[in-house]
């Protein structure tokens, strides 16, 4: 049985280029353009873990993260930030709104589907 992950970008590119990685290693992938979106389908679809962009209209990732912990049948999926944001501090504070883990963008292709596999749980 695949795993579904649900990814939370705007941005096109981004967004075809994690699906083909991960749909190529036999994940099932649902796409949301906004947060607002993306939490209306990480409820519907409750995925195996949830990729989140931080600058997004509508609801920015710190706003979605925060929302997300809200929902007790979300409690066990995996938030991973994929983002921009490097500064000093993002990190810790897109964790402190509820991420489980953080990717830098740009991501790299060669080691992104073994960073994500990380945070979903094996049957």
């Amino acid at each position: 049985m695949s795993k579904t992950l649900l990814i939370i970008e705007d941005n096109e590119q981004n967004f075809y280029m994690m699906r083909f990685l991960l749909e190529n290693k036999g994940f099932k992938v649902v796409g949301a353009e906004n947060g607002r979106l993306g939490v209306e389908l990480a409820l519907e679809h409750v995925p195996d873990a949830i990729l989140l962009d931080i600058q997004l209209p509508e609801m920015d990732g710190y706003a979605v993260a925060a929302e997300l912990k809200k929902h007790a049948k979300l409690d066990k999926v995996p938030i991973i930030a994929v983002t921009s944001y490097a500064m000093v501090g993002d990190r810790e504070q897109i964790l402190a709104a509820g991420a489980n883990g953080y990717i830098e963008k740009p991501i790299n292709p060669d080691t992104f589907v073994e960073e994500i596999a990380q945070f979903v749980a094996r049957d």
